[in-house]
């Protein structure tokens, strides 16, 4: 199978317009052409990964951690990422990471770290810029079907937990070709009069160039018309940490046992412990210290997330529980989730989950 063609399942879960500025997910090492017959999947490249990749055979390694953060100006070897970048590309192995796109959606890392501790009702906790807009297009009547279908595909119509939304109402266009034109229906210089359908719906603005490209490509007529609207609308499905609620309600200590026992921590850095149960529960996985004012804003009982920094913990004292179980612990079922994606894609493509664990912080 081509490179691309799991790349573009992925992209397809998880935008990469989605990611945040400064980070640097996509294929950062091979060619996206390149034939490969096995995938790993990891949350960190190291060097015991990639063993284990030339082990297995497998051309490309799919991380949620970029293993290129920083501009490379040389390759030789004085770090880390430099020995790796230059094992990777020896072995003829693709790198791909996938990181705060998968961060930044609401079925992404977040999505399964709520479902692995038992959290109802969850929403995203802090919604990203609204960035919505609206497409207007008018299309004949004939051809509507495979133009919705073609900007539904592109990443239009989503509004929630919902997807292919629109509005429509028919309706009839007048046009009249000038010189150098050939139009799809009637004739160069006569006005023609023509049913068609008005087309409505909702875009996330980092996917509006994607999917005007998709309108344009479908669309029959020559010259294309459609309106673009900005909207005051957030949307609900992008953004970042995640908050829910428990079936029922759990003193402080049993559920912290409960979040150890799930996430296998060695420890919980926690803040002083609240009086009250424990209902509503604010989540991050990897580092959400900056989600701790959002966290308590929205009400929650306890925030979970990781490389919570000392004077962090002064912050709600007494008033919502901040948990540090670690940035790995909260980040790795990332591996599981992306597995799946895959695998309901590929069920017969060679797909391994890594066996090394990455975690770099040691407890003694």
């Amino acid at each position: 199978m081509k490179i691309k063609n799991i790349t573009a399942v992925l992209e397809g879960f998880a935008p990469l317009t989605f990611q945040e500025s400064y980070d640097n997910s996509g294929l950062l090492i091979g060619s996206c052409e390149n034939e490969i017959k096995k995938a790993l999947i990891t949350l960190d490249v190291t060097d015991a990964v990639l063993e284990e990749a030339i082990k297995e055979k497998c051309g490309l390694v799919i991380a949620h951690h970029p293993l290129i953060f920083k501009s490379i100006k040389s390759l030789t070897g004085k770090n880390y990422v430099e020995r790796l970048i230059v094992k990777a590309v020896k072995n003829d192995i693709a790198i791909y990471a996938i990181h705060t796109n998968l961060d930044n959606i609401n079925n992404g890392v977040n999505g399964i770290l709520s479902e692995k501790l038992g959290l109802t009702n969850t929403k995203i906790l802090s919604l990203a810029g609204n960035g919505l807009k609206k497409l207007v297009v008018f299309c004949p009547v004939d051809h509507a079907n495979d133009l919705r279908e073609a900007i539904f595909k592109a990443g239009a119509g989503h509004i929630g937990n919902y997807d292919y939304c629109s509005y429509n109402v028919t309706g009839e266009g007048t046009f009249r070709g000038l010189e150098g034109t050939d139009p799809f229906v009637g004739n160069k210089g006569e006005l023609h009069f023509e049913k068609e359908i008005r087309i409505e719906t909702i875009v996330p603005g980092q996917l509006l160039n994607t999917v005007i490209n998709a309108m344009l490509t479908k669309h029959p007529y020559e010259e294309v018309a459609y309106d673009i609207y900005p909207l005051d609308n957030r949307n609900t499905r992008i953004g970042a940490g995640m908050i829910g609620e428990l079936k029922k309600a759990k003193d402080a200590v049993s559920f912290l046992k409960d979040v150890k026992s799930t996430l296998k921590c060695n420890v919980i850095r926690h803040n002083r412990l609240i009086e009250r149960k424990i209902k509503k529960v604010a989540i991050c996985g990897g580092s959400g210290s900056f989600l701790i004012k959002k966290a308590y804003d929205s009400g929650a009982d306890i925030f979970i997330t990781g490389d919570i920094k000392y004077h962090d913990f002064f912050e709600y004292d007494g008033e919502m529980i901040i948990a540090d179980a670690g940035h790995y612990e909260t980040e790795q079922f990332t591996k599981e989730l992306l597995y799946t994606i895959l695998k309901e894609k590929f069920p017969t493509f060679a797909l391994l989950i890594s066996q090394e664990v990455t975690n770099p912080v040691n407890v003694f």
